[in-house]
């Protein structure tokens, strides 16, 4: 256990590491930020911050020596450059994991997961013979560095493969057959030292653009019927992984049952909600896990929770949003609202 008082390092300072660094600061902790950049979203809410890049193996061992604990806020990091230490949460083959989506899914599926056809793509001719035989329409993604829609191209006719693989950049990639799907959702949960685990109500997304717009809880219709079966298998994931912190798995709800889509070792964009509609938030709960502290209440507050991102120029109706009671806003601190770009969020609880 480390108690409040310590110090936690944080790697990455986007809005997630934000979010981490106040859970933590309320409950007693430091937050000593690596990233990058020279400046971020974590920026104003932590004690220290570190710029170096993420593949500087040197640099991280110094960070690391200065913190009690290490965690992340996105997938990108370096694995081969964490601290080689026991005190990295999640842990590093969850990293690992979920950084390739051709190995996420063959994990999903020795866990009893279903996960959309696939098959795997290296070349233009893999891609053309993977076309063959998932057919049209079909999803081509990278198998790293992909997120918020990109790294993503969908192939409508067999003759744009060409276009396709060009346009994710010609890098190894998985070819994903179509689901037909009723709903998209995510189960959130966390997962203590000690292997208790505890989950936030199912939380149906809607996304614009490819990137997540709306996220509601609870779920409803199919994907709050397939909420129970989702939680065990993403529950199964967590104990086959030994997992300690925050994980979210993004399902499909689809006529036969639940989809595994992917798994983000980290807190997540569709669990923003629960810093106003939950007992305890998914950032705090992380910490808590991370800490070896006993987990908090996942309790909705209220009948029903909202949040809407903010992308790019919707940041700066932050007045209007304001003018609404009822509306938590949240805003990252970001500098240049370019299109499609997360710079806050609003989260609405219905009573």
């Amino acid at each position: 256990m480390i108690p409040p008082g310590g110090t936690i390092g944080i790697m990455g300072g986007g809005q997630l590491g934000r979010m981490l660094a106040i859970a933590a600061a309320n409950l007693g902790y430091r937050t000593h930020i690596y990233a990058p950049g020279m400046s971020g979203p974590a920026t104003e809410v932590a004690a220290r911050w570190t710029h170096s890049a993420y593949d500087d193996a040197a640099a991280v061992a110094a960070f690391a020596a200065q913190v009690d604990v290490v965690t992340y806020e996105f997938e990108n990091v370096d694995v081969a450059s964490l601290p080689a230490h026991n005190c990295v949460f999640p842990p590093p083959e969850a990293l690992e994991v979920a950084q390739d989506r051709l190995t996420e899914k063959s994990f999903a599926e020795q866990q009893g997961g279903r996960v959309a056809p696939y098959r795997k793509v290296d070349t233009i001719e893999d891609l053309r013979a993977a076309l063959r035989e998932l057919g049209c329409p079909a999803i081509l993604k990278t198998r790293r560095f992909g997120y918020d829609g990109k790294g993503q191209e969908r192939i409508d006719d067999p003759a744009r493969a060409a276009a396709a693989w060009i346009g994710i950049g010609q890098r190894p990639a998985v070819l994903e057959g179509l689901v037909r799907f009723e709903a998209e959702f995510s189960i959130i949960l966390c997962r203590g030292m000690d292997g208790t685990v505890v989950r936030w109500d199912a939380v149906e997304n809607q996304h614009r653009h490819g990137i997540l717009d709306l996220s509601t809880a609870p779920a409803t219709g199919l994907a709050a019927e397939q909420a129970a079966q989702a939680g065990a298998f993403a529950e199964r994931l967590a104990e086959a992984l030994d997992y300690v912190g925050v994980l979210a798995c993004e399902f499909f709800a689809t006529k036969d049952g639940p989809v595994f889509n992917e798994m983000a070792p980290r807190v997540h964009n569709s669990g923003h909600w629960t810093i106003e509609g939950s007992v305890t938030s998914q950032f705090e709960n992380h910490i808590r896990a991370i800490c070896g502290l006993p987990l908090g209440s996942t309790d909705l507050i209220g009948r029903r929770v909202e949040m809407r991102n903010l992308l790019g120029a919707e940041a700066e109706q932050w007045q209007t949003i304001l003018a609404d009671r009822s509306n938590h806003l949240h805003l990252y601190g970001k500098s240049g609202a370019r299109p499609d770009r997360k710079m806050g969020h609003v989260t609405r609880v219905f009573v």
